[in-house]
């Protein structure tokens, strides 16, 4: 249905343009309507009152359900042994006792019209999957991810446990630790040393911390430290495995360096001199393909920026010495901006990113 005022600026667009030279019919299908609706409109004083049939009276069809039988309706489905059925299942028990009152479509219309379609069991109505929540990262210390993985030793089932963090933006490991248990004291003591390397109580934004749902990282423990600190806690969906995947892909990395023993660990001693070379080897040696080749350290100095122009300026330069080898335009080294952990929507992002810049301005 068209409303009044709709209708009525569609009709004095369709006059104009009839009173300029155009044709009728052509500019009544370009407004979507029909001559034969205009000439009704004008006609029946459509222009004026607007549709008339949602005021219409109807009768009432003579097949209807009457007041008593809607009464008894609501009646049996609240009867203690269906009150927890739905229509579908209490039709089909009347039937079996040679009862039929109504349809079940007719049950649940009466149930709605009282308000009673709701779930009617004790077991908990079906949830929708919770959405990933978005955590965009724009600077340095706005968000973290962490995880632990094992370590395979040399005696078969036995493991080291490496608890590791990492900054979103930068990607830089701000805080490590390889221990012989899994235990949520580890994390509690990783999570305070890493606060305090980092400066957290001094920060005005706390950063958001984004693990898995392993019980360690939930610890009642680890909770109270997080609250503590200040840092919010950021959990994945259960069952899906990539809702944390830049910390995955770092693991990834680390097992699959030259220096990784194949056999595993002898002692911990030894796991742990390896997660001191393999940390300072990603942080201050490490040229991350996500970042434009530059290392997570240099990008956690916010040195990105300089170290992006000069290899601009460096191509520009060769490109000047031998314009005939360059067809296109020379390598892309522009900054990576924001980063993303488990974006919802690119609107998301460009409402955050946005954000922060306004937040910078005004400062």
């Amino acid at each position: 249905m068209i409303g009044l005022e709709d209708r009525q600026t569609m009709v004095r667009h369709i006059d104009t343009a009839h009173a300029t030279g155009a044709r009728l019919r052509p500019a009544c299908e370009v407004a979507g309507i029909t001559v034969r609706t205009l000439q009704r409109w004008k006609a029946e004083d459509g222009l004026h009152v607007g549709d008339r049939r949602p005021l219409a009276e109807r009768p009432t069809p003579a097949h209807a359900l009457t007041d008593e039988e809607r009464a008894r309706v609501l009646a049996v489905a609240n009867e203690p042994r269906f009150a927890d059925q739905p229509p579908a299942r209490i039709v089909p028990t009347l039937a079996d006792e040679g009862v039929y009152i109504a349809s079940e479509s007719s049950f649940q219309r009466v149930l709605r019209a009282h308000g009673q379609t709701r779930h009617r069991g004790r077991a908990r109505a079906p949830q929708r999957s919770r959405t990933p929540t978005t955590h965009v990262a724009t600077a340095p210390g706005h968000v973290w991810c962490w995880d632990m993985t094992y370590l395979p030793t040399q005696v078969q089932g036995r493991w080291f446990y490496l608890y590791l963090i990492q900054d979103l933006y930068s990607r830089k490991i701000v805080g490590w630790e390889i221990h012989e248990a899994d235990h949520a004291d580890h994390a509690v003591g990783l999570l305070k040393r890493t606060a305090l390397a980092e400066g957290v109580h001094a920060m005005t934004d706390k950063p958001v911390l984004h693990g898995d749902n392993g019980s360690t990282l939930k610890a009642t423990t680890v909770l109270a430290m997080l609250h503590w600190l200040g840092v919010k806690p950021s959990y994945s969906r259960p069952r899906v495995s990539d809702d944390n995947a830049f910390v995955e892909s770092l693991f990834k990395t680390a097992k699959y360096r030259p220096e990784f023993p194949a056999h595993g660990f002898a002692t911990l001693e030894d796991a742990r001199l390896w997660g001191r070379d393999f940390v300072r080897w990603y942080n201050f040696e490490h040229r991350h393909s996500g970042i434009r080749y530059v290392t997570p350290a240099q990008r956690h100095a916010l040195e990105d920026r300089a170290i992006l122009a000069a290899r601009h300026q460096t191509y520009l330069q060769a490109r000047e010495r031998h314009p005939a080898r360059w067809s296109r335009e020379t390598r892309d080294w522009t900054p990576v901006g924001a980063v993303t952990l488990n974006p919802e929507r690119d609107a998301v992002v460009r409402e955050q990113v946005n954000a922060e810049d306004i937040a910078q301005l005004v400062a």
